[in-house]
């Protein structure tokens, strides 16, 4: 790597036109060819120099114009390969690095920090196993392009089978091609909710607000707040407008509980994941919390810097920007403030916030919501509630938090019991020594 250079990287996003010369009297002209789309939102990396990674935007390119993969799919590989950029340059490791020693080679010491991350609960493993399979996927194409030739192979590879049943319990065998280099998903045991994550207790919920209230931006405690208590996703709620709370309707049934309209059918339309239309609740007190919000000093100032058209959210970042890309469930802005909190945690002592990620606010409310449910009106009944609160698509995630809840007390009544067993054992062994 050059002398110099800094230890971040980055990421941006540009619009692709696809332009071939061609030379017409004389004169080098440019035009898009037919057939070829423009690329909205090509995922570009550059080095902290501000150099640009050749070779992994080229690869990127081609997947969106040769390979034609949806640009969701072509951001997700991106961000493997932009991990992997942040790596070498924490590591000060060149990415063309494959020297005699296997141990000393680029990618196995990837393999290796990406194992360890993945033992210290630091990334999930399904993550892990992502991005080592990504930068695979980038280095076969170097290969296969002469991009990249180097003296030493750079895996070795094999062939496994990989049995799967179809929903009629025919079983069947495939054949597939994997490296040395791969990383099993190796998920743990038990329950899962939605991402795989879980809910933060009631004691930790408070102590995350509590910090949040005291040492985080305003904008980041209220959206805290609004996932806590509506479980709505980073995506719906960075895409609530004004009107959206101005249309809230009273439930019938308690004057204290309101329901916001989302969804692509709601007026203004508000972003949910699979497009689904629906209404989510919202208490009265947190409601008035968040008009006060939007009237507020700093939030106009925020508004000013915005571009007409986002003029309207309630959540605006300090540079007037949205704080997610609309139809993404996902925000830099608010992985970099999550980010920013744990380390406040930590430095308090918090342990909830040690590993603490936006969206368990959803999994906490859900959680709770299904408690309440399942004790009013049964297991039955907590499945309908849920998932409209929640907006599913299907059964099948809501039914996730039913069972947890449902199993819940038989771990606690278990763990009672052992502990008293566990006690009394001990108890015993103290009086004969």
């Amino acid at each position: 790597m050059p002398e110099g250079r800094q230890t971040v990287s980055r990421q941006e996003y540009i619009r692709y036109t696809p332009q071939r010369a061609s030379v017409i009297g004389g004169k080098v002209i440019w035009r898009q060819p037919e057939g070829s789309p423009i690329v909205d939102g090509l995922p570009q990396i550059f080095w902290a120099d501000g150099l640009p990674w050749r070779e992994a935007n080229l690869w990127l390119m081609l997947q969106a114009t040769q390979a034609r993969k949806d640009i969701a799919t072509i951001k997700s590989k991106s961000a493997s390969i932009y991990a992997y950029s942040k790596w070498l340059e924490e590591a000060e490791v060149d990415w063309r690095d494959f020297p005699t020693r296997e141990s000393d080679r680029c990618l196995v010491k990837y393999r290796g920090y990406l194992i360890k991350s993945r033992k210290a609960n630091l990334i999930a493993p399904s993550t892990t196993s992502q991005r080592m399979r990504v930068v695979i996927q980038f280095y076969r194409w170097l290969r296969h392009t002469s991009l990249l030739s180097p003296e030493w192979p750079m895996w070795r590879e094999s062939f496994i089978n990989i049995k799967r049943s179809n929903e009629f319990g025919l079983e069947r065998t495939f054949t597939v091609n994997t490296t040395s280099l791969s990383i099993p998903n190796k998920s743990t045991v038990g329950e899962k909710l939605e991402d795989g994550l879980f809910p933060v207790s009631e004691h930790d919920r408070a102590k995350i607000l509590e910090i949040a209230q005291s040492l985080a931006p305003r904008e980041i405690h209220l959206m805290l707040m609004v996932g806590f208590f509506t479980g709505m996703r980073i995506q719906t709620i960075a895409s609530l407008a004004i009107q959206t709370l101005e249309n809230a309707v009273e439930d019938p049934a308690t004057p204290e509980l309101y329901r916001l309209a989302v969804g692509p059918g709601a007026s203004p339309p508000v972003s949910t994941k699979n497009d689904v239309t629906g209404h989510v609740w919202i208490t009265k007190s947190l409601l008035d919390e968040l008009i006060v919000y939007c009237y507020s000093a700093d939030r106009l100032l925020r508004q000013a810097k915005a571009k007409p058209e986002n003029r309207d959210l309630v959540f605006i970042t300090r540079r007037g920007n949205p704080y997610a890309d609309r139809n993404k469930d996902r925000s830099p802005a608010i992985n970099v403030s999550m980010s920013t909190l744990r380390k406040i945690g930590r430095k308090h002592g918090i342990s909830a916030l040690k590993v603490f990620k936006f969206h368990q606010t959803r999994c906490t409310f859900a959680t709770e919501l299904a408690r309440l449910a399942v004790k009013a009106g049964g297991a039955i009944h907590a499945i309908g509630i849920v998932k409209d609160a929640l907006l599913h698509r299907d059964e099948s995630t809501t039914i996730k938090y039913i069972k947890f809840i449902e199993r819940t007390p038989i771990k606690i009544s278990m763990a009672n019991d052992f502990t008293k067993a566990f006690l009394g054992v001990t108890n015993e062994s103290d009086n004969v020594l």
